[in-house]
Formats: structure tokens, C-alpha cells, sequence
């Protein structure tokens, strides 16, 4: 089982950028696919990026252009750098671990998850 701790949520204004980041407790870190998701009130959890083992990265499209995912194996971290952000965007944010390795924006790929950290973006 891997421990995924998320941190950097908060509030900013439209237009704003934020970088979150991922903690992973694995020592296979850099075998696993991460990914990021988030969830609105009342809505279900949507797809927002991943990154495999080898560090393909594959986007939402609601996220597209704005977002970049990346990992550092070495520190056992993932990031999202949000850039652009608006009102839709907030969300809570997890990160999410996959152990087979490929990339995926499904949920029910992934078995570890994070417990969330919140993203509010003002108008």
C-alpha cells in the first residue's frame, strides 16, 4: 500500500497559478503511474492528469494547456503546476498512485489515493 500526502491547495484569484505537490511512500515510487484528480461539490471525481513510469503525461481536457504534471523519482514526488486557474477549477485535489504503470484517467485504476487538499479559485 502506498501513503500519498498532498500539500499547496488554497485560495487565489482567477488567473492565478498554483503547484501542488505529492508525497509518495513507496520504495518502487518510480514504477508506479501517479495521477491527479479532483472533485467538485455534487459532482463526481474527474480526471485531471497523469504521468507513467516513464514519464508520458496525458491531460483532461479541461486542464489541457494550463496544467503540467511532472515527478521527481528521486524525492518519491509528483507535481501539478496550475496555471491559468479559474472559478471551475475548484475543486478538492488528490493524488493517486497506479502500481501496474501506465498512464490512466480512469479512477478505478488507481488503488492508493491521498486525502485531498482544497483548491479555491475566486473570481
Amino acid at each position: 500500500q502506498v501513503q500519498l500526502v498532498e500539500s499547496g491547495g488554497g485560495l487565489v484569484q482567477a488567473g492565478g497559478s498554483l503547484r501542488l505537490s505529492c508525497a509518495a511512500s513507496v520504495h518502487t515510487f518510480s514504477s508506479y503511474a501517479m495521477g491527479w484528480f479532483r472533485q467538485a461539490p455534487g459532482k463526481e471525481r474527474e480526471f485531471a492528469a497523469t504521468i507513467n513510469w516513464g514519464g508520458a503525461t496525458s491531460y483532461g481536457n479541461s486542464v489541457k494547456g494550463r496544467f503540467t504534471i511532472s515527478r521527481d523519482n528521486a524525492k518519491n514526488m509528483v507535481y501539478l503546476q496550475m496555471n491559468s486557474l479559474k472559478p471551475e477549477d475548484t475543486a478538492v485535489y488528490y493524488c493517486a498512485a497506479n502500481s501496474r504503470g501506465w498512464a490512466s484517467g480512469v479512477v478505478a485504476d488507481y488503488a492508493d489515493w491521498g486525502q485531498g487538499t482544497q483548491v479555491t479559485v475566486s473570481s
